[in-house]
């Protein structure tokens, strides 16, 4: 458990351990650094039951998360279910969703949050912060009722923010810093939210955040952050602890379990599925939990495993261009649980 007495934290709040008392090889993780070093990583931090078993690189340097921004606002939309702001059954026209023409249509307009949330809305509007590979992938619109089909949306996950700020009543960087930087101790990410960059413009290196606006696209923008490694593997943490910290419970435990449930299936061969606002894996069979994760343009990853009590965060200079690619991303994951030795899999 994160904060132990017992091993006092370093300045930067986590307790180190060995690989060896996390039940890792030192000597299968020794060769992750000239792996790292290769393949273009920044950084690659490792927590086992809240302690760092292994870091490399700047795990201090804030970076965009890019696609992490969803996990990030999956603890918000839990928070403000709870306290009866948000209803998973509500309609995009109860809550008053619409979008620039061509306007949504009536049957658009009967997906639920739920669905949003599952990325299983239906609608294929065109959307902010949209590659140009999710544009070409996107369905054409009312080719797909709401919950029938999955389809990783910027629109939706755009729409979810949006809906997030209406219904309770504060912006999703203020109601970050607040409900979870500051409790958490994060140490890099201070709400400083700028304007959004121009084309070719760099972000400001204390920013922490900015809303993508392409109102010729759609009225919803995307809500951009930047976070240390440090500071997301204190989320990842949070999670591990089912929104537990410290005393208090700063993320729903019954939505943390709900939200991190296999919904659509991705891939049957590797047990790679969707819940919501997280990518999930299929659990084997005794696993109360089943892994998550979410990544970043294939390349940034923050991944919890709760049956290791391991949180895994890597993190790519993706902001001024870099070598690492998603095969890369599945090696590095192979290494780091190849590293675990056989006899404390069977001692969890």
């Amino acid at each position: 458990m994160f904060g132990c007495a017992s091993n006092p934290p370093s300045a930067d709040g986590f307790q180190r351990t060995t690989p060896e008392e996390a039940g890792y090889s030192s000597e299968k993780l020794a060769a992750l650094p000239a792996f790292l070093e290769a393949a273009g990583s920044e950084s690659l931090l490792l927590l086992h039951d809240g302690k760092v078993l292994f870091e490399w690189g700047d795990i201090r340097r804030k970076r965009l998360v890019h696609s992490i921004r969803k996990a990030l606002l999956n603890s918000l939309i839990g928070i403000c279910l709870e306290e009866g702001r948000l209803h998973l059954s509500l309609t995009l026209d109860q809550m008053g969703i619409d979008d620039i023409p061509p306007s949504l249509t009536l049957v658009e307009k009967t997906a639920t949050l739920e669905q949003v949330l599952q990325s299983r809305s239906g609608v294929y509007h065109d959307a902010a912060a949209e590659s140009d590979g999710m544009a070409a992938r996107r369905p054409s619109r009312g080719s797909h009722g709401p919950g029938t089909h999955y389809y990783y949306n910027n629109w939706d996950f755009n729409v979810a923010g949006h809906v997030y700020e209406q219904a309770c009543g504060a912006i999703i960087y203020d109601a970050f810093d607040a409900r979870i930087a500051r409790p958490l101790g994060m140490l890099d990410y201070a709400n400083r939210i700028v304007a959004e960059p121009t084309d070719g413009a760099a972000i400001p290196p204390h920013a922490d955040g900015f809303y993508k606006h392409e109102p010729e696209r759609s009225r919803f923008p995307a809500y951009h952050f930047r976070l240390s490694a440090h500071d997301l593997a204190l989320y990842g943490q949070l999670f591990l602890q089912r929104g537990r910290w410290e005393g208090r419970q700063l993320v729903p435990a019954d939505w943390i379990t709900r939200s991190t449930r296999p919904v659509s299936i991705l891939n049957e061969r590797y047990g790679l599925a969707y819940g919501m606002l997280w990518d999930v894996l299929v659990p084997a069979v005794g696993d109360e939990y089943p892994p998550f994760f979410h990544t970043g343009l294939g390349v940034h990853m923050l991944g919890v495993y709760p049956r290791q009590k391991l949180v895994l965060v890597h993190r790519v200079n993706t902001e001024t261009g870099q070598t690492f690619d998603d095969g890369n991303l599945i090696r590095l994951i192979r290494m780091v649980h190849g590293a675990r030795i056989a006899q404390a899999a069977t001692a969890r």
